[in-house]
């Protein structure tokens, strides 16, 4: 099975135990930033793996979705953010950067800026580690936004914050998929690669401590304190997160910024 893990550490708390206590057997796993794996998904490279909430609208058809897990927020985030050298009010017509790194917070933004502060920034791709040189905001994800900052930035938004300000709901950033065309062969490792990640958020709640100084490890360069940021986090796929998603898909399709999606396709049986 040709897993792939979001190497962020908002990702950790699910592969702890398969990376730290109990190796899957016939199982290789594959680090890489959100975008990549989407890419891979969607080309059938990686049979199972998170991915961009945002991605799965390009090929809902072709995968089914984990019914228990995700990678949420409700408001406050910390690793999602725009750092700005001007009010997002001033936003209109400036340089953007946008980060290559993912795709469900680019598509957040958008709908923030263009619907609820009527907005249209000249948008524009950056490394997911941007300047502020020569353009006047950026977005920043993951890993990146938790490190020091480089530079003074006189403004800092929380996309999780402002969003759940905006339209009352909150952010699904990622969920779980598994390629349908692996399901019929391959259900006993899924369920394995499942009950692996109902062990490591087990190991969250019971041995918080040992995992964060894994995770502290893993990710030296982490700025923010990984227990709080560990609460800001929602890993559990609950109803009202489904319906926060399905809200978020809808205001994506109104403005084109994503294809609609007809209903989440559930993985049966897991």
């Amino acid at each position: 099975m040709r897993l792939g893990y979001i190497d962020y550490l908002n990702c950790y708390p699910f592969y702890y135990h398969m990376m730290e206590k109990e190796p899957l057997a016939n199982v290789a796993l594959h680090p890489a930033y959100p975008s990549e794996l989407n890419r891979m998904m969607a080309s059938g490279e990686l049979d199972m793996s998170p991915i961009s909430s945002a991605a799965y609208a390009s090929f809902q058809d072709e995968a089914a979705v984990l019914p228990d897990f995700c990678l949420s927020s409700i408001g406050y985030v910390r690793s999602v953010i725009l750092t700005s050298r001007l009010p997002i009010e001033e936003l209109d017509g400036r340089p953007l950067g946008l980060s290559s790194a993912s795709q469900t917070s680019v598509v957040l933004l958008k709908i923030l800026l263009e619907k609820y502060y009527g907005l249209r920034p000249l948008y524009l791709p950056t490394s997911p580690s941007p300047s502020l040189e020569d353009i006047d905001a950026a977005l920043v994800i993951g890993n990146e936004a938790l490190l020091a900052m480089k530079e003074p930035v006189p403004y800092v938004y929380d996309l999780g914050d402002l969003w759940l300000r905006k339209t009352g709901h909150p952010v699904v950033f990622a969920i779980f998929t598994v390629r349908k065309e692996c399901i019929s062969t391959g259900m006993p490792a899924i369920r394995e690669i499942i009950g692996s990640y109902k062990r490591s958020l087990l190991c969250l709640r019971t041995e918080r401590g040992k995992l964060i100084e894994n995770a502290r490890r893993r990710y030296p360069d982490i700025h923010y304190d990984i227990d709080t940021y560990y609460d800001l986090l929602k890993f559990e796929f609950t109803h009202d997160l489904k319906a926060a998603l399905e809200f978020y898909y809808r205001e994506a399709a109104a403005l084109g910024l994503l294809a609609p999606v007809k209903k989440l396709n559930f993985l049966a049986g897991g």
